[in-house]
């Protein structure tokens, strides 16, 4: 029933906007581009009425108060240690060590404060290439373990061959260590959870034997740019509203985002073994975007998915720049477009293929949007070429209210935008009509600025990401496929030359289309205007907003600013704080000997490398390689060669006693440069 209301009510506004757009173009002289116009404009329209019905449909939800199940409140009066063993898995993939331990310690220490750590295990999975990283990883495990008492506790394992991105990482989990474990908790490198919440979730899983994933909806945290500022807020404010309406109709047929999630292993390991696409990149080949397929497969076969819609303590953070966030988006949008091939398979039942179709739309709405204003801007130009007349359109009137053609299309403008805007309005209004959330972000005026800024910010934002998805898609289609690389998680702004190179076809379109907007009209540049001037200023708009000291002056006058911003969690402020993965005594991050140097010359990294090792002997060629190495220099060696040497524990045990046994002219000045490091100047009671 609660599909039923919710799908039939958008189709019957959505048809009823396409009928009113089609009446005033038949009055203005019906043309064939008229079709395509209205073609485009029924599915805009229509994506435009599911988002703002999820707010509508969320306000409804939060306004029915105690007639809607509490997710979080299904394990309460249940105590005791929970009955099952569960796993907190956190992938990476080329991340700061040292800031990814931080949030791994911050959620152990939670857990361990709700007196449930036995309950758990926790999985470092690497799959960084990055071989310098990769010793540093070894370094920051190794000191977490040691100060929080982890080994045993604290796993760290890198695969030899990244096979498959993430879902092969978390995949290779599964296959080895998942049946010791009833659930896992699958993190990002920048996840963060709150212990009592992810125990509470446990204690949920283990009181409902069909649920198979419980997602969370993360907030956004920590940004400093503008951009991220921007993002935050919006999702802290108006994300409330579209979850509850997201969940009103999906129920426990939900949809997995790929991080934040509690997922029961057995069905998953059954389930969720991905096939191949028929195919090659970028439409075929491995699948990309796996978490709404798992999902999809797990619902199908019975398990129920559930959004835990009201669990507070779970948080992420966001790419810095519109650059960064463009790079990742290129990651996505071919993998939700390769959900082309699933969305009609057999046995998915209809929410499901509603989530499949809302992410394919998330990026194929760009270029409809994009071939909705080019059709928009050829009919003007063509009736501006051939001096049609407008008298009959504008001597209409509707027979039954007298409302003239011109009126007509003003209502219908004002309609669209009502769409577009409502769930803004709605947002504000809860925030505005509830002390304990206008509070939350500092106040009704900081709040009510804060909706605004977004809105400007966001309508300057839109055609230039309108413009990027646009070209992301035509690559795709024209078989370009995206490669694996890991995410921006900081940077003080996009330079100008960056900028430029990155926007130069969106300010081109803009500047090229502005000219003949105006061409054909004034009144039809100053209507396009919204539009030409977010792609004519993409270039300084994606500068400034990168910018962290900008974002930074409006922290300081209470714009954007967000509850978790104002008064950070405890967690929160565990994770500012955690430094138990760096130890001046086990580094591998010094000047003159970070990362594959300090694995070969400190003593201590070099034996925490060796531990790690499977138990391997060198060959004859091996022990050539690494006397090259040893002379030559690592750069003289390829990255497979250096690779191959980090394997090989007896040729690095070799190496590091040959750059602390022989002369420094006998090996490269980059191993006597590292040595010579260690030498500290004697204090003066020692020199006397």
């Amino acid at each position: 029933m609660r599909r039923c209301v919710f799908f039939g009510t958008a189709l019957v506004i959505d048809i009823a906007a396409v009928l009113w757009l089609a009446d005033l173009l038949w009055l203005s002289g019906f043309q064939k581009a008229h079709f395509p116009l209205l073609a485009v404009f029924a599915v805009l329209n229509g994506l435009l009425v599911l988002g703002s019905l999820h707010a509508v449909f969320g306000a409804y939800d939060m306004l029915r108060k105690r007639k809607t199940v509490s997710i979080s409140r299904l394990a309460d009066g249940v105590s005791g240690p929970l009955e099952r063993r569960h796993a907190v898995v956190m992938p990476v993939y080329n991340e700061d060590s040292a800031r990814f331990c931080a949030r791994l310690e911050a959620i152990y220490r939670s857990i361990d404060a709700q007196g449930h750590l036995a309950s758990f295990d926790f999985f470092i999975l690497s799959d960084t290439r990055d071989l310098d990283l990769w010793v540093m990883e070894e370094t920051a495990w190794t000191n977490l373990c040691r100060r929080l008492g982890g080994f045993g506790r604290i796993y760290y394992r890198r695969r030899r061959t990244n096979e498959n991105r993430k879902a092969g990482n978390i995949g290779d989990f599964v296959r080895t260590w998942g049946g010791g474990y009833e659930a896992m908790l699958v993190l990002d490198a920048d996840s963060l959870m709150d212990g009592a919440d992810i125990v509470r979730m446990a204690r949920v899983m283990e009181a409902h034997p069909r649920l198979g994933i419980l997602q969370t909806p993360p907030k956004l945290i920590r940004g400093s740019s503008v951009f991220t500022r921007l993002q935050q807020f919006a999702m802290r404010l108006y994300g409330p509203l579209f979850i509850r309406g997201l969940n009103f109709w999906q129920l426990g047929s939900g949809s997995y985002w790929g991080h934040n999630a509690l997922i029961r292993l057995r069905p998953f390991s059954e389930s969720c073994e991905l096939p191949a696409l028929p195919g090659s990149e970028p439409f075929g080949g491995r699948i990309l975007s796996h978490d709404f397929v798992e999902a999809a497969l797990m619902v199908s076969q019975g398990w129920e998915v559930w959004l835990a819609w009201d669990v507070e303590g779970t948080y992420e953070e966001a790419p810095p720049t519109l650059a960064d966030h463009l790079a990742r988006d290129r990651r996505w949008c071919q993998g939700n477009l390769q959900h082309l091939w699933l969305i009609f398979a057999r046995k998915l039942p209809f929410p499901t293929r509603m989530h499949l179709f809302m992410g394919i739309m998330a990026y194929l709405s760009s270029p409809l949007w994009f071939i909705f204003l080019l059709l928009g801007t050829w009919i003007a130009y063509d009736r501006y070429s051939s001096k049609l007349s407008t008298l009959p359109f504008e001597n209409y009137a509707w027979r039954w209210f007298g409302i003239g053609g011109i009126t007509q299309s003003a209502m219908l403008v004002i309609v669209v935008f009502a769409l577009l805007f409502l769930p803004k309005l709605l947002a504000l209004a809860r925030a505005l009509g509830s002390r304990a959330v206008r509070r939350s972000f500092g106040g009704a005026v900081p709040v009510t600025l804060g909706v605004l800024a977004e809105s400007l910010l966001s309508m300057l934002l839109a055609p230039c990401i309108m413009a990027a998805h646009s070209v992301m898609v035509g690559s795709i289609v024209l078989g370009r496929a995206v490669g694996w690389s890991a995410q921006t998680r900081d940077a003080d702004g996009t330079s100008w030359s960056d900028a430029l190179r990155i926007h130069a076809f969106p300010t081109l379109l803009g500047t090229g289309w502005a000219v003949l907007a105006w061409r054909v009209s004034p009144e039809f540049a100053a209507w396009m205007s919204p539009i030409l001037i977010g792609l004519v200023l993409s270039v300084p708009i994606s500068v400034w907003t990168s910018r962290a000291r900008y974002g930074q002056a409006l922290a300081s006058f209470g714009l954007l600013s967000t509850p978790e911003e104002l008064d950070p969690s405890d967690v929160m402020k565990l994770a500012t704080t955690a430094k138990a993965a760096i130890d001046p005594v086990l580094d591998a991050t010094g000047i003159a000997r970070s990362g594959v140097i300090a694995a070969v010359v400190d003593p201590y990294v070099n034996g925490v490398h060796v531990s790690l090792l499977e138990p391997a002997e060198s060959s004859p060629d091996d022990d050539a390689l690494a006397e090259r190495c040893l002379v030559e220099g690592p750069s003289s060696l390829s990255k497979d060669e250096i690779s191959r040497l980090l394997y090989l524990a007896p040729a690095m045990l070799m190496m590091h006693r040959a750059v602390w046994l022989r002369p420094a002219d006998a090996i490269h000045p980059v191993w006597a440069r590292a040595v010579e490091s260690y030498r500290r100047p004697a204090a003066p009671a020692e020199a006397a």
